[in-house]
C-alpha cells in the first residue's frame, strides 16, 4: 500500500473522519426530515381540523365549505398543491375533490383521531391525513371523513434549509483536516527526519556516537534509547572482536615465529653439512618441537574455526532433540585413552540415559562435553578423578563434570570463560574452551556455571542446565 509514513498517518487520520462525516451527515438529514414532517403533519392536522369545523346541516344533508384559512396553513414559496376531501360514512363526496386516495387500512389514532399516509395523486408524491368527525341530528350520530393532501416541495425544502447548514459545517471540518493533516504531520515528523540525518552523516566505522533522545517525542524516546542500546552492543561487540583478533594472532605468532626460526636453522644445517653428524641431537630436538609447535598450532585453529561456529548468527535454526546421556558417553570414551596415559579415573553417572534429551546441534554439543572434560584432566593431577554425570530433574537435564583437581580461584570464575585465559602462563592448552562452552550453552538455551566441589576439600564442578526435551518419535 503506502509507503509514506505521512500517507499511512493521514489515512488512518482521514478515512475515520470522513466516515464519521458521513454518518453524522446522515443523521443530521434523517433529523432534518423528522422535524420537516413533524411541522407538515401539523399543518395538515390543522387544516383538517379547520375544514371539519365548516360542517353545517343543510337539511337532511351535510354541506362543507373549504374557507380561505385552510388553505392559508399551506401557503409556501414553494407553490406546493393542495387537495380536499370531505366524505360521507357511505362514501360520497361532500366536498373536494372527488377520488382522494384513502389508505389500505383505516388506523386513526391518538386524542385528535387521525391517521397519516403517504400517497400518490394525478402521478405527483402527497402527504395526507384523514380524520373523523361525528355529525348529530335527530336520526342519530353520521360519521364524517375529511382527509388533506399536499405535494412535498416545501416539506424538501424545510429539509434542505435544516440541512444543508450542518453538512456545510461537517465538510469544512473535513477539508481543514486534509490541509492541516499533512502539514502537521509534516511539522510533527521533523525530530525523526533530524535523526535519519543525524545517524547518515555517522562514519559507520565509527561507534562512539549516541542519539538524545531527550529531542524526540515521547513516543519516539524508546526508539532513541534503543539505537543507543544496539549501537552500545555492537560497540562492544566490536572491541570483542579486535580483542579476539589481536589475541589470537599473538597466540599464533609465537608457534609461527618459533617454526620459523627452526625452519630457518634446519635449512642452515643442511647447508653445511659438516655440522651435521655433530648436531643431529639437537635436530632431533628441533624436530620435537616443532611437532609440539605444529600440534599447537592445529588445535588453536581448530578452537578458533569452532568458536566461530558457536557464535554464529544461524546456530539455533539447526538445534535438533539429542539424548545427552548418549552424547556424554560418546566423549568419555573418545578421551578414555588420554585419562588412562595420565593415570585419572575417569568415570561416567548417567542413570537419566535415553530419557535426557536436550536441543543442540549435536557437533556443537559434543565439543561442549569434550573441552569440559579436557579441561578437567588437564588440569586434574596423576591418581586424580573426572566423573561426568548426566541427571534429569523435572523440565530440565543437567550435565555436571566433576574434578578433584586444584579448582579456580574465586577472583577467577568469570574471567576463565573469556577467550585464550588461562590460570598460569605457559600451562597448556589454547584458553578457548570455556569460551567455547558458554558459546554453545547459550546457542542451545542452556547455562553453564562453576562451583567447588561439593563432596572434596578442593576440586571443580561445572553445571551445564538445559531444558528438557521429549524423546522425538522414530522415523
Amino acid at each position: 500500500m503506502f509507503s509514506s509514513l505521512r500517507l499511512r498517518l493521514a489515512a488512518w487520520l482521514l478515512l475515520p473522519l470522513s466516515l464519521f462525516v458521513a454518518v453524522s451527515a446522515y443523521f443530521s438529514w434523517r433529523n432534518a426530515a423528522a422535524v420537516a414532517d413533524y411541522v407538515q403533519d401539523h399543518d395538515l392536522l390543522a387544516s383538517a381540523k379547520v375544514l371539519s369545523d365548516r360542517l353545517i346541516w343543510d337539511g337532511d344533508a351535510v354541506e362543507a365549505s373549504v374557507p380561505p384559512a385552510a388553505l392559508a396553513l399551506f401557503a409556501s414559496p414553494a407553490h406546493d398543491q393542495v387537495f380536499l376531501s370531505v366524505t360521507a360514512a357511505d362514501g360520497r363526496p361532500l366536498a373536494g375533490m372527488p377520488g382522494f386516495p384513502l389508505p389500505a387500512r383505516r388506523q386513526l389514532q391518538g386524542p385528535d383521531r387521525a391517521q397519516w399516509y403517504d400517497a400518490q395523486i394525478e402521478g405527483r408524491a402527497v402527504r395526507a391525513v384523514i380524520t373523523e368527525r361525528a355529525m348529530y341530528d335527530v336520526a342519530g350520530a353520521r360519521a364524517i371523513t375529511i382527509s388533506v393532501a399536499k405535494t412535498t416541495g416545501s416539506r424538501d425544502a424545510m429539509v434542505r434549509t435544516l440541512w444543508w447548514p450542518t453538512l456545510e459545517y461537517l465538510l469544512a471540518a473535513l477539508a481543514l483536516a486534509l490541509v492541516l493533516t499533512p502539514l502537521a504531520l509534516t511539522w510533527e515528523l521533523r525530530p525523526v527526519m533530524r535523526l535519519g540525518r543525524q545517524l547518515a552523516r555517522r562514519d559507520p566505522l565509527h561507534l562512539d556516537f549516541a542519539v538524545d533522545a531527550r529531542s524526540l517525542h515521547s513516543e519516539l524516546r524508546p526508539v532513541g534509547e534503543t539505537i543507543n542500546q544496539f549501537v552500545r552492543e555492537l560497540k562492544a561487540h566490536a572491541q570483542a572482536q579486535r580483542r579476539f583478533i589481536a589475541d589470537a594472532a599473538h597466540q599464533l605468532r609465537t608457534p609461527l615465529a618459533l617454526q620459523a626460526s627452526q625452519i630457518e636453522f634446519v635449512r642452515y644445517a643442511r647447508e653445511h653439512r659438516t655440522d651435521w653428524d655433530n648436531r643431529r641431537a639437537d635436530m632431533d630436538e628441533i624436530w620435537r618441537e616443532m611437532q609440539a609447535s605444529n600440534r599447537r598450532l592445529v588445535a588453536v585453529t581448530n578452537q578458533l574455526l569452532l568458536l566461530a561456529q558457536a557464535e554464529h548468527a544461524d546456530a539455533q535454526t539447526r538445534l535438533v532433540p539429542v539424548d545427552l546421556g548418549a552424547a556424554a558417553l560418546h566423549c568419555t570414551e573418545q578421551l578414555a585413552a588420554l585419562a588412562d596415559r595420565r593415570r585419572i579415573d575417569l568415570g561416567l553417572d548417567a542413570p537419566e540415559a535415553g530419557t535426557a534429551w536436550v536441543l543442540a546441534e549435536p557437533a556443537l554439543l559434543d565439543a561442549l562435553i569434550a573441552n569440559l572434560l579436557d579441561n578437567a584432566l588437564r588440569y586434574t593431577p596423576e591418581g586424580g578423578r573426572v566423573t561426568v554425570g548426566v541427571h534429569r530433574a523435572g523440565a530440565q537435564v543437567a550435565l555436571t563434570v566433576d574434578d578433584n583437581g586444584p579448582g579456580i580461584p574465586a577472583e577467577a570464575l568469570e574471567r576463565v570463560f573469556d577467550r585464550f585465559y588461562r590460570l598460569a602462563e605457559g600451562s597448556e592448552g589454547t584458553g578457548l574452551g570455556l569460551a567455547i562452552v558458554r558459546e554453545v550453552a547459550r546457542g542451545c538455551g542452556a547455562t553453564v556455571t562453576l562451583q567447588a566441589h561439593p563432596g572434596e576439600a578442593h576440586g571443580l564442578r561445572v553445571r551445564v542446565l538445559f531444558a528438557a526435551q521429549e524423546k522425538p518419535p522414530r522415523a
